[in-house]
């Protein structure tokens, strides 16, 4: 349509020149205070690298070719029927480019805008999946549900941020009514988003160590445009700017907080030898006096080795009312980079008495670690490794296989805490966020019939100068 428009007068096609945009700012006053209506004609393509992760490099680059093209002869062609028009009133409900295209096929052309407009969103959408995920890889984020449709790990979907996004839209479309009022907020957002990418490039050009002279030209070039762009753009804050600010604001907090609070709780992780700690165990589960807690107790660890485990883990078996079992398992699940992969290892700490199983598991794979276990008991049963069977002499007269019990651990922040101001903020929000976080037991497939959640009190800073003054 662009092209077809352009036909009439290509002489707007000497407006691709820089020169003439170097001259509209300086002879003309009120050229640097336009740059915030013209910005929107700047933006839309840069969706393109919201999919890079679910589509590969290659279709960018040659997609982006064909993109910039049609962009130029679409906004070429609109600026030849403005021309053509000079002087004219114009139909206010309706703009240049749908002006543009004949009125004969005028549906298919607002079928194709409409087409156009699910397609960008539905970009923008996957990379908001793609964000989530890699920030909760990072840290900044609660976990949540990932499914992964296709074979690549880099294709995700991620419900709770879909519902999440269906919430902002319908929210924003009740507060702006129509598309024209939101230009302000999309062109402060993509103003601030095309900031932070040039600031990343240049720490990315530090790191492969490029010279530093062309890295600060190539920042200051991206900089000095973005800059203009931005202050441009400051002066619709009011109408509407400031919803992008708020927003980013919100999620910029979420994820600081967050990252701190569970910064806070790692530091408190202890870890204990295991080696000394499998000689007691191997007495706790002769103990015929203690009441049998399972015949089979299994504790989900962090500890990718088989060397250490956590202290809470110790605490939970011998000093939160003794557990005494036939074995005792821990669990450890790695996620593989690989789409099917389905392998586990099993070290023997003592024989019949204690076993360290490391699952690892392609992203792909569903981490049903309750199925998964059942399958290892059985095997090892068939080697000869482990006894299933109830060691209870009538239970095992009659071949009645034990049960098997699954301990989870989950912190909660102690009364006994004296925390400074921003400490307190910080922890109660952490323990606020994660209740939107995935459960552990709903994580790793484990059927509540048989899972224990135990709650382990967290001090991260005791009351001092407490004065309790005895009476007499």
């Amino acid at each position: 349509m662009g092209a077809i428009s352009l036909s009439g007068n290509w002489s707007v096609m000497k407006a691709i020149n820089p020169i003439y945009v170097y001259r509209f700012l300086t002879e003309y006053p009120e050229g640097f205070w336009l740059l915030g209506g013209v910005f929107l004609c700047t933006t839309g393509a840069e969706a393109l690298y919201s999919d890079m992760g679910h589509v590969g490099r290659a279709n960018i680059r040659f997609s982006w070719i064909y993109v910039k093209i049609t962009l130029i002869f679409s906004y070429a062609g609109q600026t030849a029927w403005l021309v053509a028009h000079a002087g004219e009133h114009l139909n206010p409900n309706r703009n240049p480019f749908y002006s543009i295209v004949p009125d004969q096929i005028l549906p298919f052309g607002i079928f194709i805008a409409t087409l156009a407009t699910i397609i960008a969103s539905q970009a923008l959408i996957t990379g908001s999946f793609t964000l989530i995920g890699e920030a909760m890889r990072l840290n900044f984020w609660m976990r949540q549900k990932v499914v992964y449709p296709t074979d690549f790990k880099g294709q995700i979907y991620i419900p709770q941020v879909n519902w999440l996004l269906m919430a902002g839209c319908i929210g924003v479309v009740l507060y702006f009514q129509e598309s024209k009022y939101m230009e302000a907020a999309f062109g402060l957002a993509v103003t601030l988003t095309m900031l932070m990418s040039t600031v990343l490039i240049s720490v990315y050009l530090r790191m492969r160590r490029v010279p530093m002279a062309l890295v600060v030209f190539i920042t200051a070039v991206f900089l000095t445009i973005e800059i203009s762009f931005l202050v441009a753009n400051l002066v619709k804050f009011h109408e509407g700017g400031w919803i992008s600010i708020l927003i980013g604001s919100i999620l910029i907090a979420i994820m600081f907080l967050w990252y701190k609070g569970r910064e806070l709780r790692r530091k408190l992780a202890r870890y204990e030898p295991l080696a000394p700690f499998v000689e007691t165990l191997r007495d706790l589960s002769n103990d015929k006096s203690l009441p049998q807690y399972a015949t089979h107790l299994i504790y989900l660890t962090a500890s990718n080795t088989p060397n250490r485990i956590e202290s809470e883990t110790i605490f939970s078996v011998l000093q939160k009312t003794p557990k005494r079992a036939d074995v005792y398992w821990f669990v450890h699940v790695e996620t593989d980079d690989e789409p099917f992969t389905m392998n586990y290892k099993v070290d023997c700490l003592e024989k019949e008495e204690a076993y360290f199983v490391t699952f690892k598991l392609g992203f792909r794979i569903e981490p049903r670690v309750n199925y998964f276990f059942e399958l290892v008991l059985e095997e090892m049963q068939k080697s000869k490794e482990v006894e299933i069977t109830s060691r209870h002499p009538t239970l095992q007269k009659y071949d009645v296989p034990g049960d098997f019990r699954f301990v989870l651990m989950r912190s909660f922040l102690s009364y006994e805490n004296d925390l400074p101001l921003v400490q307190n903020i910080i922890m109660r929000t952490y323990y606020f966020l994660r209740r939107f976080s995935i459960r552990e037991d709903a994580a790793y497939g484990l059927d509540a019939s048989n899972v224990e959640i135990e709650n382990i009190p967290i001090v991260v800073a005791t009351p001092k100068d407490v004065k309790l003054v005895r009476e007499l």
